[in-house]
């Protein structure tokens, strides 16, 4: 049966995109967070930092189909409009949301890669090393900048949903049931 609910929604691909992305975000988060309670040479600890790579290659890979959804369909209005500064605060917050979802996994690649080892996905190599020697001060390095951009978009993230909550119950306005 048909839904009768007339309220704009984003459509149902994007709708998916945007929640199973989130989910794996917050897999990767998780599992970098627990990753230390295990002692270092364990089988589980290396399955964790095995979870939390595949996260990130899946957000990687999913990053790309959203974007091309985003640039082909447009937006449902939110019900009532914005004013113009905060619907400029929406899109730099967008756009620094998409660049971390492009950059972060890009970061934990090069990490791997400059430290001399393989990229896996479920075990399965995707790139084999870079040719060369490891470059560990290089791969120190970026594994660094992934953390310290990590926690910087913890904050972006945790802007994102404060922001969804405030148009739901400050503003009243249709914004978060558009993705809903």
């Amino acid at each position: 049966m048909p839904s009768t609910d007339s309220r704009p929604r984003y459509a149902a691909p994007r709708r998916w995109l945007h929640w199973l992305i989130f989910g794996l975000v917050l897999l990767a988060y998780l599992f970098i967070n627990i990753f230390d309670l295990f002692p270092k040479g364990s089988l589980t600890r290396a399955n964790i930092l095995a979870a939390h790579f595949t996260a990130g290659i899946a957000v990687l890979l999913l990053v790309f189909p959203r974007f091309w959804l985003r640039t082909r369909h447009a937006r449902p209005a939110i019900t009532p409009p914005l004013a113009p500064l905060t619907e400029w605060m929406g899109k730099i917050t967008h756009v620094a949301l998409y660049l971390f979802l492009l950059v972060q996994p890009v970061l934990g690649i090069l990490t791997v890669q400059t430290g001399g080892q393989p990229v896996k996905l479920f075990g399965v190599t995707l790139l084999p090393p870079l040719l060369g020697a490891p470059d560990r001060a290089l791969s120190h390095q970026l594994e660094n900048i992934h953390s310290w951009v990590g926690t910087i978009f913890y904050w972006v993230i945790g802007l994102h949903i404060l922001a969804a909550l405030w148009h739901h119950y400050m503003r009243k306005d249709d914004t978060l049931q558009r993705m809903l």
